[in-house]
């Protein structure tokens, strides 16, 4: 039990992964790696994006966007986690649990608005190639990204003002390895029934509605590439979006599992799983799924790099 304040929880304790040992050291090791690749590959799919005139285009600035939004999503909760496996202290105040809470929330929100932005944008450079210049302009693109960006943060903000009027009067432990609307809702001693059925609400909005929109763009897109008359235009055509899609199936079915079905099916196990794919796995593919593949991002990214050791050599000791 965390010790009480005012007859609140003071503190909650996450479970993690509570395995043997030699168990937690492969773990550790692991989440390690993947963190500092995912921090690396991003920072550099960022950079390169900004740094390139080539690449300053809607396409590349939503995929900026994605990247930018994988660092900070992964900030938020494999640090916790890797300090939990060094030094076994699994305690969260709660009101880190709820800033944590609310930054994740608002980033899976985001997230998926962002994912159907990024479809829609496919949809137009594929089956309108002629006008997609004057269909998505810079304008149009920086709109839809800061609406991503708003929508997630306001549907965060709107969870979070029935989740923390709920009452946490014990036990404390979250088992979980990080600080998630299910089970802080399991943990409540007060009436959750408002709470969980505004998360449930607006988990649909924010995850269906994108995802119609998702299904919807590639419904056209692949009517479009069946009528391409060359078999290597098909093939073309289909790889730009084999990527994309493949993200949007990873990341969509996680999170509808997860968050869009009856608190009765939940498991908690399966869930910490399921939750390791769309907050560690997808923010580590992403980079290689949607940039590392894609020629004019290796080219900048090779000019720049090539460029700025050619400068460093250039210069006067």
């Amino acid at each position: 039990m965390g010790n009480l304040s005012g007859g609140h929880i003071a503190e909650f304790v996450l479970v993690g992964f509570p395995t043997s040992p030699h168990l937690q050291l492969l773990l550790f090791v692991l989440f390690l790696a993947i963190y500092l690749l995912t921090l690396l590959e991003n920072t550099l799919i960022v950079s390169t994006i900004w740094l390139a005139p080539t690449l300053h285009r809607p396409m590349y600035f939503f995929l900026a966007h994605l990247s930018f939004l994988e660092l900070w999503y992964i900030n938020v909760t494999v640090p916790r986690l890797l300090g939990a496996f060094l030094t076994q202290d699994r305690r969260v105040s709660y009101v880190g649990c709820m800033t944590q809470l609310y930054f994740f929330i608002a980033l899976a929100c985001t997230e998926c608005v962002l994912l159907a932005i990024m479809a829609y944008d496919r949809y137009l450079a594929i089956c309108e190639p002629l006008r997609y210049p004057s269909l998505m302009p810079s304008s149009l693109a920086i709109r839809l990204a800061a609406s991503s960006w708003g929508s997630g943060f306001f549907s965060s903000m709107m969870k979070l003002l029935f989740i923390s009027r709920l009452s946490y009067c014990g036990p404390n432990i979250i088992n979980h390895f990080f600080c998630d609307i299910s089970p802080l809702l399991n943990l409540t001693c007060s009436d959750k029934e408002q709470a969980e059925l505004v998360d449930f609400l607006l988990a649909l909005v924010m995850i269906l509605l994108p995802l119609l929109a998702v299904v919807s763009s590639y419904a056209a897109i692949i009517a479009a590439i069946v009528r391409i008359p060359t078999a290597q235009g098909r093939r073309k055509a289909f790889s730009t979006c084999a990527s994309h899609l493949a993200v949007v199936v990873i990341y969509y079915s996680s999170t509808l599992f997860t968050y869009a079905r009856p608190r009765a099916m939940y498991t908690f196990n399966h869930n910490k799983i399921i939750s390791v794919l769309y907050t560690v796995i997808v923010p580590f593919l992403n980079p290689a799924i949607y940039c590392l593949r894609n020629k004019e991002v290796k080219d900048a990214l090779r000019k720049l790099v090539l460029g700025r050791c050619r400068y460093s050599r250039d210069v006067p000791d």
